[in-house]
């Protein structure tokens, strides 16, 4: 007869196949709906031409995008602090500790409203969930979907609209440094935040009132923390 802790872990199994399933059925709805989206122009003269277009997207809410060109020459400064504390408090960042806020399974629109931290850094969200990677202003709308990925252990860096793309490069640049952005991913901010920046995991965050040099070990110190330690392991 199984012991307890086995039973635990069989069930753990069990709903991590269930979020791996409903998230590849979404990915196979959403590649359907692009292969048959096309457009059929007029005919062209004479001729009998059907020129057929094929949307582009899906509404902002596509997959993670190439780093922009400024990448690759954005220039960080060398890491000077390597204790997540210190890096914090010289950056003029906070960390922040919130409490769980639940992680169960919804299909519904969730709002800033939804969470009790801004941004969310634990509560319940969609089955699905945003790929690790960079995202383009506005290819973010779920908020449900952003909020998964905390639960997988993944580390989420946020910046406000308005951010300037410089700034924005550097950050991309800084996923990149760590075996090119592994389990983490990039966005523009959703949720109003106050904080210029932001890094956040699974029930915890480091917020920045502004950008400067010293926030680059803030988050290098957040990440080597927490990254991989959310409740859920996802490859």
């Amino acid at each position: 007869m199984s012991s307890r802790q086995e039973e635990k872990e069989r069930r753990r199994q069990e709903r991590l196949e269930r979020e791996q399933a409903e998230a590849k059925r979404a990915s196979r709805r959403k590649r359907m709906q692009l292969a048959f989206g096309g457009v059929l122009a007029l005919a062209l003269i004479a001729g009998i031409v059907v020129v057929v277009f094929v949307l582009g997207g899906d509404g902002g809410d596509g997959g993670p995008t190439q780093a922009s060109d400024t990448t690759s020459t954005a220039k960080l400064p060398e890491q000077q602090v390597s204790d997540i504390k210190e890096a914090a408090k010289a950056a003029g960042c906070t960390l922040n500790n919130p409490a769980y806020e639940g992680a169960d399974h919804e299909q519904k629109d969730f709002k800033p409203s939804d969470y009790k931290t801004n941004p969310p850094t634990s509560g319940n969200h969609t089955p699905d969930w945003y790929e690790d990677g960079i995202y383009a202003a506005g290819d973010v709308p779920s908020l449900g979907k952003t909020v998964h990925p905390l639960e997988h252990g993944r580390i989420l860096i946020q910046y406000k609209p308005g951010t300037p793309k410089a700034t924005v490069a550097q950050l991309e640049a800084l996923l990149a440094e760590n075996e090119d952005g592994y389990h983490m991913l990039l966005f523009e901010n959703t949720t109003g935040m106050e904080s210029a920046v932001a890094a956040s995991a699974w029930t915890h965050s480091v917020t920045c009132p502004e950008m400067n040099d010293k926030v680059f070990d803030a988050f290098r110190t957040f990440r080597s923390r927490y990254i991989d330690k959310g409740p859920e392991r996802v490859p």
